[in-house]
């Protein structure tokens, strides 16, 4: 599904969002602010965009990994495009069976990627493997707004409009139908931070964005 729409895909979520995606990935980076950032991971990279602002942000080296080669393929693109071959590396790599020994990395990140393991707590173990001890591991994922009237608003954009947009701009049928029914069965919230929790990560936090509609969860591997 991800091959057959990644020529489209940087296109889709920035003009679906309406630009606020880049703001998101700048203050989720933003978290590091601080910390040493030697080598940063970032699971599920998909074209490279949080990568990219990663290194841009301080971050001496960044490793991106993917399961969809055709996401990889644009990201390798954009990273030469911008001369950063040398600090920003994008390889395939599956995230419940990192490619990576033990504490590998200073930091871990993950945009919009953790709805889509099919195994969650395989996931987040993972990721507390490779991560260095007093490292922070960083998710940026949608969530569901609760007040009115963004609740009201928010569900027909997002079931309703954005799926028949992304289906008529992508070409693909099932893309745009799958991303809300993949943040529907998610588990946002407390439930998250408790996933979190349960994976080893200790001082977890959750910071609510833009009504609720996206949220940032951070955890430190003790």
């Amino acid at each position: 599904m991800f091959d057959n729409i990644s020529d489209r895909y940087d296109f889709l979520n920035h003009t679906l969002s309406m630009g606020i995606d880049r703001g998101w990935r700048k203050k989720a980076i933003g978290k590091l602010k601080g910390r040493p950032c030697e080598h940063l991971l970032d699971i599920a990279t998909g074209t490279g965009d949080f990568a990219i602002t990663a290194h841009r942000a301080g971050c001496t080296k960044v490793t991106g990994v993917d399961i969809s080669n055709g996401m990889l393929e644009i990201g390798r693109k954009k990273v030469t495009k911008q001369g950063l071959d040398s600090k920003v590396e994008l390889r395939y790599g599956d995230s419940e069976s990192l490619p990576f020994t033990d504490s590998s990395f200073d930091a871990i990140t993950v945009a919009f990627g953790v709805r889509n393991f099919e195994n969650l707590d395989k996931g987040l173990s993972e990721m507390h493997r490779v991560l260095k001890p007093g490292g922070m591991a960083i998710v940026l994922e949608f969530s569901k707004p609760h007040g009115f009237p963004i609740k009201q608003l928010y569900g027909f954009y997002f079931n309703h409009l954005l799926p028949f947009l992304g289906r008529v701009i992508s070409g693909d049928k099932s893309a745009y139908s799958y991303l809300p029914e993949s943040v529907k069965h998610f588990p946002e919230g407390k439930a998250f931070v408790q996933r979190f929790e349960k994976a080893g990560f200790t001082v977890c936090t959750e910071e609510r964005l833009t009504f609720g509609i996206a949220t940032i969860y951070t955890g430190i591997k003790s």
